[in-house]
């Protein structure tokens, strides 16, 4: 770790299926039993919005039985002892990271937890079920969708990953398939920028090649190790928790 300052984090399916939240595409391509192209893209929304919005509830709803695991807890507790910049972009659409404690981080695909206004752009929390229709705060429009990225649809605060990955001095994804892009090219561009690459994965990504590194494991294994790895290197710190002396329980 010597030499590193700026890391970037990119986070996917892989590191929330072991919470119990679906992977995006599961046997046969299907999220949740829906093609995605029924439940993810804006055709879909106007063609059948009941089906769309209920589908978004359902997931909205399901976060309320699952809770962070040890790849969260870790990278929470990288967060709050790393003082060089940090910044973990999710692919992910849950709230485990922030539950974890989590604090340096952006959802680059959009949020459960959130409604997005489709005349005036504004954005809400949201927890309960979003019928079509409902109404906006800001603008007074019956226009609330879900808060997510749909194919076809620009990724959130991309100006603000670019700009990181090009001061990184390493560039982490965990739990990625490497097949959505534009998040499949991070780890080209922070490469291209002269990062170090680490991928912490279930099974090699379609990227793999492009990372000087890549571990296979549970990310509730690999991510911890990791975390402790980076956090051992730093003055003063116990590779399992908090500050104190080195060596020391």
């Amino acid at each position: 770790m010597q030499n590193i300052r700026n890391i970037v984090v990119l986070t996917g399916a892989g590191i929330s299926a072991e919470s119990g939240i679906a992977t995006f595409r599961g046997p046969g391509g299907l999220w949740e039993g829906h093609r995605v192209e029924d439940v993810c893209t804006p055709e879909a929304l106007a063609v059948d919005p009941e089906l769309v919005h209920r589908f978004y509830d359902l997931r909205r709803a399901a976060l309320a039985g699952v809770e962070p695991n040890a790849a969260h807890h870790a990278l929470a507790r990288l967060d709050a002892a790393w003082e060089g910049e940090l910044l973990i972009v999710t692919q992910n659409v849950d709230d485990l990271h922030e539950r974890a404690g989590a604090t340096r981080m952006l959802h680059m695909h959009g949020e459960l937890l959130s409604a997005l206004c489709a005349v005036c752009g504004a954005r809400e929390p949201w927890t309960d079920s979003l019928p079509e229709g409902a109404t906006c705060a800001a603008c007074g429009s019956a226009a609330l969708r879900p808060d997510i990225v749909f194919f076809g649809e620009m990724p959130y605060q991309m100006e603000r990953i670019e700009a990181a990955l090009a001061k990184a001095d390493l560039f982490v994804s965990i739990g990625t398939s490497g097949a959505v892009y534009p998040a499949a090219g991070f780890v080209q561009t922070a490469a291209y920028h002269g990062a170090r690459t680490l991928e912490l994965n279930l099974d090699p990504s379609m990227g793999s090649v492009f990372f000087e590194q890549t571990r296979i494991g549970a990310a509730g294994v690999l991510v911890p190790a990791w975390v402790d790895e980076v956090l051992g290197s730093l003055p003063g710190i116990h590779p399992g928790g908090g500050r104190g002396p080195v060596g020391k329980a």
